[in-house]
């Protein structure tokens, strides 16, 4: 290569250098740049996840005597961001209790949690999806789940012992004032006796007052024997677990996914959550009813696995709670949705389902725990006639009564292929409480008055379903 030439092809490689700036030359020195860093706890699980613009490599171990997770990243320079991390978690979480972070070799980070208990760690990559980058996830299991059947019935117990100790203290109240002394007759106006007089400071030189006599001791109040600690199930937990009315109430999305978000921000996940906390104290108020919530948190849940935890305790019904969006802001109006195996019945529906059916890539799924995922499959497509026919008399009559709060979309319960309704044994209903995505009904998803309304409305229809369509007996395995 001639001189020229040379000079040429380097004047050309420092404009290419030039072009790349500051962020590019940065990051290839340092390697991967962590975007973000979140921390979703939980009952279930609590989950981390590290999210970063280039693919991350990671290994992970327990440690013991105290209870440790270790997570070794490579290719990473310890920066701000991931320091993040350690203010992410709560006291409240019931897994980790702190975390540190460090340079543990030139190109290594080392994130050390302590945890609160022993746990199963499992850790999986995600890839880019809609807002997200590349994702590292680490969930963190309890080594023993609780058995949720048994939950319903110590929550039912407990509940019941709460309302019936409130009935004990008013009880109480009344026979002490009862039995207070009566009123002494009318007389001459009795005399106040003057309070004890304080004791002045004995002049100088002058003899020290005597002492003053003994106060009578103190009578001690009796306090209320603490509750008993729980015991084992007994025969009559199992009579009640199968005459209980149970029904699976799904809130849709959150956690990682945040679900449809409004013009002012309003998050679907928040909205939806709200919505079925409220409509669980609703029906666990109904005698022989409790309600199984697939997440009571801001945490994800798979979509099969929210189909599994209502056929866990054999669910009686399942009612799954989101807020449409679309692309266009004057769409409104609220909608229920029931299965379909024949196809969409419309293409709204169709569009519908498919944005609901998406929430496993947004929030991200470890494929490597479906040990098998063509059984998982042939289990979600068991969905049955009856079963199909029952969710539609369902969801005609919740329609029916959401159609007395506010504005339907559709006055018909529509049908599609969503996969959070294909439980084969459980009359299932997918309710779209209104368009987020329009303005006004963002306004009301966010007013207490027309959420307890909405509530109101649901427990009604659900009511009146099981008026007409009485559950079968169940026996329910613990």
């Amino acid at each position: 290569m001639t001189a020229p030439a040379r000079r040429r092809a380097l004047r050309a490689m420092g404009r290419a250098v030039l072009l790349l700036g500051a962020p590019q030359l940065a990051r290839g020195a340092a390697g991967a740049a962590i975007v973000a860093v979140r921390v979703w706890p939980a009952q279930d699980y609590t989950r981390i996840t590290i999210e970063s613009d280039l693919p991350l490599a990671a290994t992970h171990q327990m440690v013991e005597a105290p209870e440790r997770l270790v997570v070794d990243i490579d290719g990473l320079e310890l920066k701000a961001a991931l320091r993040e991390l350690v203010g992410q978690v709560r006291p409240d979480d019931p897994y980790i209790a702190g975390v540190r972070v460090g340079q543990f070799q030139p190109r290594v980070v080392r994130l050390v949690f302590d945890l609160k208990r022993p746990v199963r760690p499992e850790q999986f990559a995600l890839l880019p999806v809609a807002a997200y980058r590349f994702r590292l996830v680490f969930d963190l299991y309890p080594v023993q789940a609780a058995d949720p059947l048994l939950a319903l019935i110590r929550d039912k117990e407990a509940a019941e012992a709460a309302a019936a100790q409130a009935v004990q203290d008013a009880l109480g109240e009344l026979i002490a004032r009862i039995e207070l002394p009566s009123p002494a007759l009318p007389g001459p106006p009795a005399v106040l006796a003057p309070p004890p007089a304080r004791p002045l400071a004995p002049a100088p030189g002058s003899a020290p007052a005597p002492a003053p006599a003994p106060a009578p001791p103190a009578v001690a109040l009796s306090t209320p024997a603490p509750p008993p600690a729980p015991t084992p199930i007994t025969a009559a937990e199992r009579r009640e677990v199968d005459r209980l009315v149970i029904v699976a109430i799904d809130p849709g999305h959150g956690g990682e996914d945040p679900g449809a978000i409004g013009p002012t921000g309003l998050r679907e996940k928040d909205v939806v959550l709200a919505i079925a906390l409220q409509l669980r104290d609703r029906l666990d108020a109904l005698p022989h009813t409790r309600t199984l919530l697939t997440r009571d948190a801001d945490f994800f849940v798979p979509l099969h696995e929210r189909v599994r935890k209502a056929r866990r305790v054999q669910a009686d019904l399942f009612v799954s709670l989101h807020a449409d969006a679309f692309m266009r802001p004057e769409a409104r109006g609220a909608s229920v949705f029931a299965l379909s195996d024949k196809g969409a019945t419309s293409a709204a529906a169709r569009w519908m389902a498919a944005r609901e059916n998406s929430a496993d890539q947004v929030g991200g799924v470890n494929v490597a725990q479906v040990k098998d995922p063509q059984l998982l499959q042939a289990m979600l497509d068991m969905s049955t006639t009856a079963q199909i026919k029952d969710s539609l008399k369902l969801g005609h009559d919740v329609l029916s009564h959401m159609g007395r709060v506010g504005r339907l979309h559709k006055r018909q319960v529509e049908q599609a292929g969503f996969a959070v309704l294909k439980a084969p044994d459980i009359p299932s209903i997918l309710v779209e409480t209104a368009f987020i995505s329009n303005p006004e009904e963002e306004a009301k998803l966010r007013d207490p008055a027309y959420r307890k309304a909405l509530v109101d409305a649901l427990a009604t229809g659900i009511r009146r379903y099981f008026a007409k369509n009485p559950p079968l007996a169940r026996q329910r395995q613990l």
